[in-house]
């Protein structure tokens, strides 16, 4: 069983559905959400969800809308420092133009010799304080739970160990992200250590939250894991799969 959660975008889902019947796979509909919380970005994961909600579509379109504006704002500023064609490239790499991202102009700078791989990318450009950095206004963290809510969804925390956040910060974020609906926390990551496994299970315990499973998959290559290569959930987590019909059937 296997969920494709996509940028801000369901498009994929079909043509996964149809790959995964050939292998045996099981896919699970599934969309990753940029929002802003606190002026931070925040990224929730739909998981088994109608992918013809209009809500979530609705919303899902305007953020695409945000991420167009984003990119050439992104090219404009590694401009600035003699990398042009960015933006072309950028797109090159997304191969369609409905969604535009990071990792894309990543790839370019790669493909340009401006780093040797995708991981170095982020450590030179397209952060914060690095070229190629733009603060943007995401979605409400709350709007996109509602959006994910209404396809009769689940809404998850994905990688929190990724948002730099001190214990305060983290307890407020979890406090809110419940409140508005959210009911579960990606506990195994491809972007958390073994240390935030057993960390962000005790936050799923306290919080009352199911836990899933995240590779952060972007491409070969371009992660910590591998597809496949995750662990199990600690001891004392309650998959958010679990009461799944699919999971029912599988087991």
């Amino acid at each position: 069983m296997l969920a494709l959660t996509d940028h801000d975008d369901v498009d994929g889902l079909e043509e996964a559905r149809t790959a995964a019947v050939t292998v045996g796979i099981c896919l699970i509909n599934g969309t990753e959400i940029s929002t802003t919380w606190h002026k931070r970005g925040v990224h929730i994961v739909g998981l088994h969800f109608d992918p013809d909600c209009p809500e979530l579509l609705n919303g899902l379109e305007a953020i695409r809308s945000g991420r167009i504006e984003r990119a050439r704002r992104m090219a404009d500023d590694l401009a600035k420092i003699g990398i042009t064609g960015s933006l072309e490239g950028a797109y090159r790499h997304a191969g369609n133009e409905r969604i535009i991202g990071r990792a894309h102009f990543a790839r370019f700078l790669v493909e340009q010799g401006h780093a040797k791989d995708v991981k170095s990318v982020f450590k030179r450009f397209l952060v914060k304080g690095k070229p190629g950095y733009v603060s943007h206004q995401w979605a409400a963290m709350s709007d996109a739970i509602d959006w994910i809510r209404a396809g009769g969804g689940v809404a998850v925390l994905a990688h929190p160990g990724r948002y730099d956040l001190g214990k305060t910060n983290m307890r407020e974020l979890f406090t809110d992200f419940k409140d508005a609906g959210g009911a579960a926390v990606e506990v195994v990551s491809g972007s958390h250590t073994r240390e935030q496994y057993q960390e962000f299970a005790a936050y799923a315990r306290e919080f009352d939250l199911l836990s899933s499973c995240g590779s952060d998959y972007h491409g070969p290559g371009e992660n910590y894991l591998e597809l496949g290569r995750l662990p199990e959930l600690p001891l004392g987590c309650h998959p958010v799969w679990a009461d799944w019909e699919e999971a029912k059937v599988l087991n």
